[in-house]
């Protein structure tokens, strides 16, 4: 094969496997409900992402195949073009034989897999992990290609690899799971920082909020029996007198059975000559186990200063600010 032709096929073989590469990372990275969104739009390229990301496994084992494929290519192709290229300067220098086919064959070895790697790999891995839904979308739809025509050798492939797993107690699963818990986040969060792919600043910062999507509220809780509480059919002067006594503007209030009916504010009583019940604004119910940022985001909705605490019985446990849920946020959050 002449000079010119094996660096064409060179060049083909790594820009395949960056293809490959690029690929295999972007359906891996990228967002799947903003690639669903976009094919909901009418999409090609984002309609072929969202088939591949639903059939992950034939797909990565499509890029696996072409990647081989590619590596192998250059292996048979490349290394032996260039080995063959270096002999005869290493020879006009005067190195013997066997000398010159040792150095020859490094050399080749050395500069091959220095353009698989860079250029075959970690240059395309770069690109689809930092922008992934655009090299998912530019993918897509020659990836899908690729893989239908491929598909009884992918499926064959797939089945046998699966039968491995099997053997061995683990069940394969065609799709990425998109759930994500805190230890997961911050295993992430960890490799990052210990790649330099993320500041000391905003390690800790993410560190600090994936940390808070985790803290519950049970520790902010005022017990029932410190909670100033006041009967339903309580007159609008008595919710005035107790407010004043307790020095609190809120009040809870609860019927003849002990539960909450709502949340009474001292403001409403004044003027007035209805009874608490009446006065009463409805309170948003959490459990011990509500997070701090689900309770912050109720209690923002429903336009309430405070939230009343049930146990597992449902029986009145205690009450819950937003000053103390956001203090707590704060906290875990500092700027």
């Amino acid at each position: 094969m002449d000079p010119m032709t094996t660096l064409l096929v060179t060049v083909l073989l790594l820009v395949g496997n960056g293809f490959f590469v690029a690929a295999e990372f972007a359906l891996v990275a990228a967002n799947r409900p903003q690639l669903e969104r976009a094919a909901a739009r009418g999409s090609r390229p984002a309609l072929a992402a969202v088939a591949g990301v639903k059939e992950l496994s034939l797909m990565l084992a499509g890029a696996q195949f072409g990647i081989t494929m590619c590596s192998l290519g250059l292996a048979i192709v490349t290394e032996p073009a260039f080995e063959h290229l270096l002999e005869p300067p290493l020879h006009a220098i005067g190195m013997p034989e066997a000398g010159t086919k040792a150095v020859a064959l490094t050399t080749a070895l050395a500069v091959i897999t220095f353009l698989h790697m860079v250029v075959g790999e970690m240059a395309p891995k770069s690109w689809a992990i930092t922008h992934p839904e655009r090299s998912a979308l530019i993918l897509a739809l020659p990836f899908r290609a690729f893989a239908k025509i491929s598909r009884p050798v992918l499926s064959a492939l797939n089945t046998m690899t699966n039968g491995l797993l099997r053997l061995v107690g683990v069940t394969p699963r065609d799709e990425l799971d998109s759930h994500a818990d805190a230890q997961g986040l911050n295993h992430l969060l960890g490799e990052s920082r210990r790649l330099g792919l993320i500041g000391r600043h905003d390690h800790e910062l993410l560190r600090r909020a994936i940390s808070a999507r985790e803290i519950t509220v049970d520790h902010l809780v005022v017990p029932a029996s410190s909670v100033t509480t006041i009967d339903a059919d309580a007159t609008a002067a008595q919710v005035r007198r107790t407010a004043t006594a307790r020095g609190h503007s809120r009040l809870v209030v609860r019927d003849a059975n002990g539960g909450v009916v709502g949340i009474v504010h001292v403001r409403a009583a004044i003027s007035s000559d209805r009874r608490a019940l009446e006065l009463a604004t409805p309170a948003p119910a959490l459990t011990p186990g509500t997070t701090v940022l689900d309770a912050v985001t109720r209690l923002r909705r429903a336009r309430a200063q405070l939230a009343v605490v049930t146990d597992a019985t449902g029986d009145f446990a205690g009450i819950v600010t937003l000053d103390d849920l956001l203090a707590e946020l704060l906290a875990t959050n500092p700027h």
